[in-house]
């Protein structure tokens, strides 16, 4: 991923010196459990672990003649540790490395993504609980609906990012898995407790089955998992975006002294942000179809899965690393404008209040069919003409026959759309 979408926490795990280092843990450790088993001398494992080093040009300088980058590896490794260097990689095969590397890397992506996640949630949570009662319009298909409050709204959002959370848990577990069960996983050159202790040492579990590789559904839930949570990122982004409209401009950006906004005309504020979390959501949703492909490999494997793999693993997780945390300084330094909710919702005259002026016609006797005529002939007019629909509705003898003036007033009362607010945020606030 390049440096601009890139938070330095992230884009360390996927460097060479870090997966050359847990290649290195991961031999080193299997050796000690080789010593253990008496496989090798226990002062042999102690060389390995005092002796070992790598470097990464050296390594590539081998790699472009062996074609192979974990021969490179262990060329390199014994250029340093010497005659004890034949231990190492004992009865392993490349995947065992491999594997269980990316294993540890994405298990260790997990905790950062998590980690944007909480901050996402708490950020939502603050601005939410400041605007609980802060009333603005509810719309669907962007047309006027009924009232919501804006803490409402940010609710929603922080309830779907829990969600995120609770998957991300569940893919962090599914994808902890450690692989040293040699070229077809039948252990046929290695003790499994080889593979339990290096499972241990790097905070894995072993895998259940395993052929030459971990299986890849385990990735697939991972990355599809990613995919869930960028599409809630850019469903927030996207509520922020329209909300930001000059039409609407309920709520914007941060825009920060000295910002510019076009190159062309001084005056403009865009949500530059959220539409740049919008594509980088996309960014990241594009790894799950090649992560569903990636589980179809021939018989006990190929290496099909691996180039893409290498590509998508470290950008969908920077990519979405970077979007979650820019997405929290979004929430957390939004302008709300409470003033321009209230103005669009009188925008329409009180028509938002349109169903309870519907039900309170079928609980006063009128069957439902004519009370929605009723009610939408009167609605109609506010729509054509202009005007106050209260008004309508009071002069309307179909209307106030049925219904007495002070009641139909009664039910423009905006507080009847909040009664069950707080009933709403203490379900959706009441776990994290």
């Amino acid at each position: 991923m390049i440096p601009r979408y890139s938070r330095p926490e992230m884009s360390q795990i996927w460097t060479d010196e870090s997966r050359f280092q847990i290649w290195f843990e991961i031999e080193a450790h299997a050796c000690d459990a080789q010593a253990e088993l008496g496989v090798m001398p226990s002062e042999d494992a102690k060389t390995i672990w005092e002796k070992g080093k790598f470097e990464v040009k050296r390594i590539h300088e081998i790699e472009a003649e062996t074609k192979h980058d974990v021969i490179a590896f262990l060329t390199n490794l014994a250029e340093h540790i010497g005659p004890a260097a034949r231990w190492v990689h004992q009865g392993m095969t490349s995947s065992d490395v491999l594997d269980t590397t990316l294993s540890v890397q994405l298990v260790r992506a997990s905790d950062l993504i998590m980690t944007g996640i909480s901050r996402v949630m708490d950020a939502l949570k603050t601005q939410a609980f400041a605007h609980r009662y802060t009333p603005s319009m509810g719309r669907s298909h962007g047309i006027h609906a009924e009232p919501v409050t804006f803490g409402l709204k940010l609710a929603g959002h922080y309830a779907a990012f829990a969600r995120s959370l609770e998957r991300m848990r569940h893919a962090r577990a599914e994808i902890a898995t450690c692989k040293i069960s040699g070229a077809v996983g039948t252990f046929a050159h290695i003790d499994p407790f080889v593979e339990r202790h290096v499972a241990a040492k790097m905070g894995l579990v072993p895998e259940t089955h395993s052929t030459q590789i971990i299986p890849r559904d385990r990735h697939a839930m991972f990355f599809a998992t990613m995919g869930v949570v960028a599409a809630s990122i850019e469903n927030l982004a996207t509520e922020i975006r329209h909300l930001q409209r000059t039409e609407v401009r309920e709520a914007e950006e941060y825009f920060s002294a000295g910002q510019k906004g076009s190159s062309a005309m001084p005056h403009k504020r865009n949500p530059v942000l959220t539409e740049n979390l919008t594509g980088l959501a996309r960014m990241v949703r594009s790894v799950v179809t090649p992560a569903l492909e990636n589980v179809t490999l021939w018989h006990e494997r190929d290496i099909s899965h691996s180039s893409v793999e290498r590509i998508h693993a470290p950008d969908a997780t920077i990519a979405l690393d970077f979007a979650l945390h820019r997405m929290a300084g979004v929430v957390e330094k939004l302008l709300i404008y409470p003033e321009a909710m209230q103005k669009n919702l009188d925008q329409l005259g009180g028509l938002v209040h349109s169903q309870q002026v519907l039900l309170a016609l079928t609980q006063h006797g009128v069957s439902r069919e004519d009370a929605y005529r009723l009610v939408q002939r009167n609605a109609m007019k506010v729509w054509h003409e202009g005007g106050s629909f209260l008004d309508y509705l009071l002069a309307d003898p179909e209307v106030t026959d049925h219904v007495p003036a002070e009641t139909v007033t009664a039910l423009f009362d905006i507080n009847h759309h909040f009664k069950n607010i707080d009933y709403i945020f203490e379900r959706t606030f009441s776990t994290k």
